[in-house]
């Protein structure tokens, strides 16, 4: 079974990352920790499929306040597929140097925040955008993606770097640089990629270590609670208070 191929990609790509990665994911969690202990921002930022690992962290069941997502509908998959954004509109836009730097300007953001960027190759311009901006800022850039494989591709950015070049701290996802990873009779196009797979595992490798690292420092976390379990008096007010601490930091209070 064809099925059963791509588990085992997706396992062995899991197994490198922990083999390979996990001295990189606590050194980012740390750096995440230091800012959200202070009471400022990790960003979280991707185009594409890269946005599924930022809707991930938060808002969500077991996720915590201190991620801030900025997720661009037009870069994301939430439209259409053709007519008004479009597929080629979204390959277009990824490219276009400058628009990073535009929504950075819709949000507000300190030097000691982070920024924590995701992309499997590293080389559109959207994604180096921000990162040149956030550190020009002064926040510290974490890069998430295909590092190994992305290394030899060619920028379509004019600063003549790639994400991975710009990053204060990479950690690899391991994941294929074709990505789609099972060859299907009569087809020249694999299907099955793993880059999505590789982006969820180390996100909540490294959310989890960030959680355990403010736990360990005392620090309360805000923790987005399932408000489905019966019997869970609480559920509710510990989500308003999650809510409310969100907004608050929001506001810069």
């Amino acid at each position: 079974m064809l099925a059963m191929q791509w588990l085992e990609n997706t396992r062995a790509v899991m197994d490198k990352i922990e083999d390979t990665q996990i001295g990189n994911i606590k050194k980012a969690a740390t750096m995440m920790a230091d800012s959200i202990e202070k009471g400022k921002w990790v960003h979280t930022f991707g185009c594409g499929h890269a946005t599924l690992p930022i809707e991930e962290m938060y808002p969500r069941i077991g996720g915590f306040v201190g991620f801030h997502p900025i997720v661009e509908l037009p870069l994301t998959f939430f439209t259409n597929i053709v007519g008004q954004m479009g597929v080629d509109q979204f390959i277009f836009l990824e490219r276009v140097e400058g628009y990073g730097r535009e929504i950075m300007k819709g949000h507000n953001f300190d030097p000691e925040d982070t920024m924590w960027l995701f992309s499997h190759t590293g080389v559109n311009a959207v994604n180096i955008d921000i990162a040149l901006d956030a550190k020009e800022k002064g926040m510290k850039v974490i890069v998430y993606g295909s590092a190994a494989e992305a290394k030899g591709k060619t920028t379509k950015h004019s600063c003549g770097k790639t994400l991975f070049d710009l990053a204060d701290l990479v950690v690899d996802t391991c994941a294929p640089s074709a990505d789609a990873t099972v060859p299907l009779k009569n087809h020249i196009d694999k299907i099955g990629p793993v880059s999505t797979m590789a982006f969820m595992t180390t996100v909540w490798m490294t959310v989890t270590t960030v959680a355990e690292i403010l736990a360990d420092r005392d620090v309360k976390l805000y923790i987005h609670p399932s408000h489905n379990i019966p019997g869970d008096s609480t559920s509710k007010q510990r989500l308003a208070d999650a809510l409310k601490e969100y907004k608050r930091r929001i506001a810069g209070v």
